[in-house]
């Protein structure tokens, strides 16, 4: 892979604000390559492989307007601040899970384990470190980021920046979210780092299952250079409608929109399950164990992600659970052999590299879409089909799926949605004619500042916690937004 080093380093922050956009033309081209990743420095060989598994931490805190004088600030400040309340007491273990694989992939590796992590950190979150000073947390990670010791066992997965689901984010924001989380990680970890990530975590593991939705998505994911997305067991099917065969195999995820354009993208199926509580003691290694390749030239893969802090099983039980998992494959097969640990880019780039194709790979598409492309015709457009379906069954919608189908992202917030569309829409009325005549708008303060609330203002946690303080924090992030823009 090509060295990056020549590229002027970028500030993390600009004029107080996080450093998200005005670089988009160099960030492109450090993403846009096909070198490989781990493939000229893993140790692990196919042919001493008998099964796989990959575990991914998800980390997140959201900006909220809440400092002392209504100033943004990180959620986990917040929880410092407000020791009293609710879980805060919880904020220096909170902290500690946002740096500890800083420690423990260095102390495994010296004791001769063969360890891997994907980490997906919101662009709020490295944000919030870098407002917090909290230098500590930021250099732990950048040492198992940076440093080449440890490269070959860690694997940054790319998000949106502010966490926003992508089934209800505006269209023209997701490419935006996407850009800005890689611009600001380059800031804040290097362009080296930056080129490395190619694989996505998407907030929520929410997948689009509105044709048009998905297929701006997959296209925007595609353009900035990513390789495969991690998404959820039972969001999505097979062409013909029906589950998958087999999960523990790449897929290829096919996205068609409404005028018959199509492009895809490879797929890791995350297993369902209790998230944290599966990534906590290690339940996909112990899964690994049990599956032999099927109808497969390749080793299996068992692929899940959890909450990286959240909850005391993740807090208190991971790293012991963690540990153990990477010593008992030590002691058979020296992690090397049998069934292994991997990253998902490494095992994609060592089953590619003996001959596996991408576009051979089972194709998938989310649930409901087979319902759709079933019914669709010359006299009958997408979204003709869709509100038939919507009348025939009153539980078909257009809203994806995620690890949270329990909870909707749309119903009930209408008071967050409308005045996040209509913010989105102020916004690029504003300024894609200024892009259209000068590139060099997304450098100026006053549309990074405008990008900054927009993306806040589609951060997911205005729409979990249920109607109060953080409708109340929604409200005043619209409101702020509204006079940036019209400034």
């Amino acid at each position: 892979m090509p060295t990056l080093t020549t590229l002027p380093a970028l500030p993390e922050t600009i004029d107080g604000l996080p450093n998200i956009s005005g670089s988009e033309k160099q960030v492109l081209e450090v993403v846009n390559h096909n070198s490989p990743v781990f493939l000229p420095n893993t140790n692990l060989k196919l042919e001493d492989i008998t099964a796989t598994f990959a575990v991914a931490l998800h980390m997140h805190q959201p900006t909220i307007p809440a400092g002392a004088n209504g100033e943004y600030i990180s959620h986990l400040q917040y929880m410092f601040e407000h020791q009293g309340e609710g879980d805060n007491h919880n904020a220096g273990p909170f902290a500690n899970c946002y740096s500890r694989m800083g420690d423990i992939i260095p102390e495994l590796v010296s004791q001769g384990c063969n360890p891997r992590v994907m980490l997906d950190y919101s662009g709020n979150l490295l944000w919030g470190f870098e407002q917090m000073g909290r230098r500590d947390i930021i250099d732990n990670l950048k040492r198992i980021t940076c440093d080449s010791t440890y490269q070959p066992y860690v694997e940054w997965l790319g998000t949106m920046w502010g966490h926003a689901v992508v089934p209800s984010t505006p269209i023209p924001d997701i490419k935006l979210h996407i850009q800005a989380w890689q611009h600001y990680f380059a800031a804040m970890f290097g362009w080296d780092a930056l080129a490395r990530v190619k694989g996505f975590s998407p907030p929520e593991m929410h997948l689009p299952n509105h044709p048009d939705t998905l297929y701006e998505y997959v296209k925007a994911l595609k353009e900035c250079g990513y390789k495969w997305l991690m998404v959820q067991e039972h969001s999505v099917q097979t062409l013909n409608g029906e589950e998958l065969k087999n999960k523990h195999t790449p897929h290829r995820l096919v996205a068609k929109n409404s005028q018959g354009k199509s492009v895809s993208i490879t797929a890791l199926i995350k297993t369902q399950g209790s998230d944290t509580k599966l990534v906590a003691q290690m339940q996909p290694y112990y899964e690994a164990k049990s599956l032999t390749p099927q109808n497969s030239d390749y080793p299996p893969i068992v692929t899940q992600i959890g909450d990286g802090e959240n909850g005391g099983v993740m807090m208190n039980e991971f790293p012991p659970g963690y540990k153990q998992a990477w010593h008992d494959m030590k002691q058979n097969g020296g992690g090397t052999k049998g069934v292994v640990g991997v990253n998902g880019t490494e095992y994609l780039e060592l089953i590619e590299n003996a001959g596996a194709n991408p576009q051979d790979y089972p194709a998938c598409q989310p649930v409901g879409q087979h319902l759709i492309w079933e019914r669709v015709s010359d006299s009958q457009s997408v979204e003709q089909v869709i509100e038939q379906l919507k009348q025939e069954n009153p539980n078909f919608h257009m809203d994806g799926a995620s690890w949270t189908n329990h909870i909707s992202w749309v119903q009930g917030y209408e008071n967050v949605l409308n005045p996040m569309n209509k913010l989105s829409s102020l916004f690029h009325q504003k300024f894609d004619s200024l892009l259209e005549a000068d590139e060099s708008t997304t450098q100026k303060h006053e549309y990074r500042e405008a990008l900054l609330h927009n993306f806040l203002l589609q951060t997911s946690c205005f729409r979990y916690w249920g109607q109060g303080t953080w409708t109340d924090y929604a409200r005043e992030i619209y409101q702020r937004g509204e006079k940036t823009v019209n400034s």
